[in-house]
């Protein structure tokens, strides 16, 4: 698939209430052989129970069944997490280039 490097990838998720949310995909990797997406909601911000807005990204696994078909699912294994986390935080933190002024 040949795609723009400017071009924007959205994909559409059911949360566990069934409600379906918009997200932007801002990172891939692969850990430990398997390949993970990062992703922010689509309007850029979440809300906390107390309203409070925050960009946060999330972080899902990609997993292909017997036909070949992918989905995404959540991480449930705290030290996989973990180590997916650090991964996309280091890849983050080096994009930053800290030495330009605004």
């Amino acid at each position: 698939m040949d795609t723009n490097q400017n071009e924007r990838e959205f994909f559409t998720l059911t949360d566990e209430d069934g409600k379906e949310l918009e997200f932007e995909l801002i990172g891939v990797g692969e850990v430990k052989g398997k390949t993970y997406y990062a992703m922010i909601p689509a309007d850029g911000t979440s809300t906390d129970e107390d309203g409070q807005s925050f960009c946060e990204y999330v972080i899902l696994r990609v997993e292909t069944d017997e036909n070949g078909e992918g989905s995404l699912v959540t991480i449930d294994d705290d030290d996989e997490f973990d180590d997916v986390a650090d991964y996309f935080d280091d890849m983050f933190s080096e994009e930053i280039d800290y030495d330009t002024q605004a």
